[in-house]
Formats: structure tokens, sequence, C-alpha cells
């Protein structure tokens, strides 16, 4: 009786310990696109163009009508997004070469870096596009510092974009299927070994090129690439099967960290030039190759929600899906996308683009779902930014952040969940110069007279500058986008 007693005494004891203990904190998965535009999806009004999954993710969760990257090109973007850390404050953050150094300091405190002091074990997967290396790169040995010298524990990258060399993978530290009698080079002065140039011999080419772009380097698969490369053949990715490739890995990470948090920063390459899609994909759309690459990212964003649904990590996981900038049509190749895309409006209702300082350029769509924590069908017109993942992710994970670390990047974790209707009070914008959003106001300065000032509330496409009409607005706003230069940090 007494034994009886004591395993009664013992289970009530367990059971009152399990539902008091804390919940495990939860996974983080971050689907990056690339040059996916405000108005290429469903849920942002997409008609032609089906994306059947990432409408699912809006109406199981929240979409966001003013989330932005920090810039409106890759580079940049990305850099703001993993420091908290507004690029246009560093030297050296513009669009990167395939061969540049890395641009972010290893020992920095970053947003991996944070969540992995918090226990998090942390993935990148996909197009990294933010240098790689000290100096000279020797592609044949061991290639760092990358990925894991900023906080990820496992890294499967492209180490820029699909248009530039070298045309391979890597993993960790070395490039994947390397055969060391076939040494890799690669050089962004000059033509290196005797393989043939798009410029050279432009009737190999099986997707022709703009002229004056710089797409007619090396060609590699019947496609001309930025800058030159020569050997490493057998490591020499398949542009029909990078989605495949690259979801496969995304999903496998999950699978091998399953048993605790894992924070999964998932860059695909669609929809970036080149665009290949697999043969299942080519001609879907209805809209061209750029339609069909936008069907081939919703098919990888369905396959990484099976995957969290069959392990059984769906209610513990934030998911968000984003885009690094704004669209852009024609971008190096002549593969037909602004003859093809029939009623396919890639910045929606937005002024501009990928490159351009307008609000087509920063505005992205970002959905985000988190089962009983996110109220599902959603819609916030919070103003939030990528570079705020870091402060509000650690908040999330209840990690410290280091003195210091993510000086832009601000805690705005209760818009990010829907639990707050209002997000930052402004936001800097970065196109080569900078622009500032302060609520529905959007100044552009200019070097003379007055700039330009816009009331996106009534006129969210840019079309008429209010500036005159409204002078004392211009010069606060001048004054506030002055201060956040000089100071070195953003502030609530």
């Amino acid at each position: 009786m007494k034994i009886l007693v004591g395993f009664l005494l013992a289970v009530t004891v367990f059971a009152v310990g399990a539902v008091n203990a804390p919940a495990r904190t939860p996974n983080i998965v971050v689907i990056l696109a690339d040059d996916l535009g405000y108005g290429d999806v469903g849920c942002y009004g997409a008609t032609k163009v089906k994306t059947p999954h990432i409408d699912q993710l809006a109406r199981d969760g929240i979409r966001f009508t003013d989330a932005h990257a920090t810039s409106s090109t890759c580079t940049p973007s990305r850099y703001g997004l993993l420091t908290g850390q507004y690029p246009w404050r560093k030297k050296g953050t513009g669009i990167l070469p395939g061969d540049a150094a890395l641009i972010i300091e290893p020992g920095r405190p970053t947003l991996p870096a944070v969540l992995h002091s918090a226990g998090y074990t942390t993935g990148a997967v996909g197009k990294w596009h933010l240098g790689l290396g000290a100096g000279r790169i020797d592609w044949n040995c061991q290639i760092k510092p990358g990925p894991l010298e900023i906080g990820f524990d496992y890294s499967f990258i492209m180490p820029a974009t699909g248009d530039r060399v070298p045309c391979v993978y890597v993993e960790n530290h070395h490039i994947v299927g390397l055969d060391p009698n076939d040494p890799i080079q690669v050089s962004y002065a000059r033509k290196v070994g005797d393989e043939p140039t798009g410029r050279e011999h432009p009737e190999l080419l099986k997707m022709k090129v703009k002229q004056g772009q710089g797409h007619d380097g090396t060609i590699v698969n019947g496609i001309g690439r930025i800058g030159f490369m020569s050997g490493g053949k057998a490591a020499r990715w398949d542009d029909e099967t990078l989605a495949a490739t690259l979801t496969g890995k995304a999903c496998a990470f999950m699978e091998k960290n399953k048993e605790k948090p894992f924070f999964l920063y998932f860059a695909t390459h669609d929809i970036h030039v080149p665009r290949v899609p697999a043969p299942q994909f080519r001609g879907s759309s209805g809209c061209g190759v750029r339609g069909d690459v936008i069907q081939q990212f919703d098919w990888s964003v369905g396959e990484v929600v099976k995957t969290l649904d069959r392990l059984g990590l769906a209610e513990n996981t934030l998911l968000i899906v984003t885009s690094d900038n704004g669209p852009v049509i024609c971008d190096g190749y002549d593969d037909d996308a602004d003859q093809d895309f029939h009623g396919l409006f890639p910045a929606g209702p937005l002024r501009g683009g990928k490159y351009t300082i307008w609000e087509g350029g920063t505005r992205i769509p970002w959905i985000a779902r988190w089962p009983g924590h996110i109220k599902p069908g959603t819609k916030s017109d919070a103003l939030i930014c990528q570079v705020d993942m870091l402060a509000s992710f650690a908040a999330l994970a209840v990690a410290k952040v280091p003195e210091g670390a993510g000086p832009d990047s601000l805690n705005v974790l209760p818009a990010m969940l829907g639990d707050a209707s209002r997000g930052r009070a402004h936001l800097v914008e970065h196109s080569q110069g900078t622009a500032l959003r302060n609520g529905f106001w959007k100044f552009i300065p200019k070097n003379r007279g007055m700039g330009q000032l816009y009331d996106l509330d009534k006129d969210l496409g840019e079309t008429t500058s209010v500036s005159r009409e409204h002078p004392v607005v211009v010069e606060k706003s001048s004054k506030l986008l002055k201060k956040i230069h000089e100071q070195g940090k953003d502030e609530p």
C-alpha cells in the first residue's frame, strides 16, 4: 500500500511539474524570396499567378501591408536582416561580386548568434551573397570565414547569386562534390581558363543576354554568367534543380534538429535571374517564365509547411515568408519576362521596384503563421522591417542582446504577432540614398530644394509630392533623418 501511495504521489508531482514547466521556445523559420514583389502573390492581389501555399499561410496567420526590407537590393537588405543594422551605415555593403570577402565581421552579435546563445541550432540554406573568406579565396580548400563564423551552426549556400560565378554549392566550409583533379578558378577581373564566354560565343547561349549588363561571362549550363570561372565541372549546379536542392536541404535541416529549438534562414534563389524553372513549372503560370518561378517558389514554401506538419512542429514554429526587396522584370537576360506577364502587376499599387527608393523598392510581402499565437486571417498595417528581426526574435527566444548589437533593430514582436496595431514609428528606406517613413509620410530628400513628400495614406502610388503644402512636415522629416544618420542607431 505504501508503495502504491508513493507511486501515485510521484505521478502527481510529475504531472504538476509538467503543467507548470515553461513551454519550449518556438522554432523560427524565415523563408526569404529573392525579388518577389508586393503584387506577385495571390493574397496581395495577384490573380493569374497561383500561390496557394502562401495564400493559405495568410489565411492561417497574419499578412502585413507595410512591411519592409532595409534596402531595395539584395546584399544590403540581407546584411540588415542578419545584423540588425541599417546597411547604409557601413561601406562595402552594396551588391557584391561572387568572390567578395565576408562583409559581416566574425564574432559580431548577429541574429543567428543571438539565437544560438539562447540554445537554438541555427542553419542557413540558399543564397548567401554576403561574401566569403577574408581576402582572395582558394575555392579548392577550406572556405572561411563564412556563415559558420557569424552564428550559424550549419550552412548549405550559393556563394552569391544564380547569375554570378562560381556556380557551385558550399556546404559549411567546402564546395560540394568538387573533384580535386579539376580545381576551380574564379575571377571578376579577367577571363580564366579556356571555357567559352557569352561575349565570345553568343551562339552557345540558350538564354540571350542584355548587352552591357555583364551577363556575358563564362557560360555554365548554356547560360552566360557575371564573372569568369574554370574547372569544378562535377560540382556545378543544374539550374533546373536549384529549387528542389535548396528546399530539400532546408527540410532536412528541420528534420535533423526537430528535437530542440532551431532557427532556419532559408533564402531561396527564386525568383531571381536566371529564371530556369523545373520542367513541372515551365509554362505553368500563363504569365511567362517569371510567373513560373513564382509558382515554383510557392511550391518550396509548401514543402516547408508539409515538413513542419509531418514532424508535428507547426504548433511550435513561427514561420515567416517575405522577400529581400521589390520586384524587377528584366535584369540582365532576355527571357521575355517583360512580354509575357499578362496582367501580373509585380509591385501592385506601389511605385517603383528593385533598385529604387520608391515604396515598391522595399515594401514587400510578409506573411507569418504561428498556430495558437497568431490569430488566423489577420491583416496588419503596422510598420515593420526586417532589421527588427534581431531584437524581436531575441525577445521571443528570451535571448540576451549584447550591448551595441543590432543598433537599428527594434523589438516590435507584439506587432509581428498581431498583438499590437502599431509597429515602428519611423523607418529609413535605402536605395543608394535614403528616405524616411514617418507614419504615413514619406520624405525623399534632395541636395537642393525641399525634397519630395508623399502622403501615403492618400497617395500610395507616390504620384504627387506635397512638400510645398506641408513645409513643416518636410522640415521635421529632414531633421529626424539627419539625426538618425548622425547618432549611429535608431530609436523608438
